[in-house]
């Protein structure tokens, strides 16, 4: 019997690991482990997979902001017909029910801080139910995904000589 919880989060640590790998990790069958794979995608639970991309070190120039949403729910349909609306924009890469002070956080990315303010005036802020938006840009990554950006390998130990 194979360990689901243990067969995702190897392979949301690494999507590129092969069934033989992962069968050996997990002492399985590898064809046992290429069908619990499969039951997987088809019952959506792994959803895709991703690279996980220092575009810091490429010519590529992105901003990523942070949007903090606090809305009104609507009648019957509370916080999903807004997140419906605002996800399904190609600049939104995330979109989060939150608790706390405020209800819906997105997080986005597009090339200059102008189209992210223009982003939120245009499309945020005149959706019906939108009382105020908290915006922030992220001015550097140091870990996304469990990944590590320029980990540098140093000891930070101090020596004690006795």
């Amino acid at each position: 019997m194979i360990n689901r919880q243990e067969l995702l989060e190897l392979v949301e640590r690494n999507a590129r690991i092969s069934a033989s790998e992962l069968a050996v990790m997990i002492g399985a069958d590898e064809k046992a482990v290429s069908e619990e794979l499969a039951s997987l995608h088809e019952d959506n639970i792994i959803l895709g997979y991703a690279a996980i991309i220092n575009w810091d070190k490429t010519d590529r120039e992105s901003v990523t902001a942070l949007i903090e949403i606090r809305i009104t729910p609507q009648r019957n349909k509370g916080f999903d017909q807004i997140a419906r609306q605002l996800f399904r924009y190609p600049q939104v890469t995330s979109c989060y029910l939150m608790s706390g002070g405020f209800d819906l956080m997105i997080i986005i990315e597009d090339s200059t801080l102008r189209e992210v303010a223009s982003f939120i005036a245009e499309k945020v802020a005149p959706i019906e139910g939108v009382v105020s938006t908290s915006t922030h840009f992220i001015l550097k990554k140091y870990k996304s995904n469990g990944i590590i950006f320029d980990a540098k390998m140093t000891d930070d130990r101090e020596t004690i000589v006795l």
